[in-house]
């Protein structure tokens, strides 16, 4: 289980607000996923873990998916705020 603490952290990585980042955030979360499967190669049952907590947080649409975007998702209230655009 020590290859978890390596894989769990990704799942906390949040997605960017603007929509225009999404594709790039979804390229470089994929590319450090492929690459670390295949250099590291965890466990079975690391691997089986990280890939369920993945597919839960996608199919529940909680927004934190770096796979796609949920149509019924909205944006959250601060990202129509033009105060924060600059941070």
């Amino acid at each position: 289980m020590y290859c978890l603490q390596w894989l769990l952290p990704v799942l906390l990585i949040p997605k960017p607000l603007n929509p225009a980042l999404w594709f790039n955030h979804s390229m470089f979360m994929g590319f450090y996923l492929l690459s670390f499967l295949l250099e590291r190669k965890p466990c079975t049952i690391c691997a089986l873990v990280f890939l369920a907590a993945l597919f839960l947080i996608c199919y529940s649409c909680w927004g934190n998916c770096f796979l796609y975007h949920c149509h019924d998702s909205t944006l959250p209230d601060s990202a129509h705020d033009p105060s924060i655009v600059g941070t």
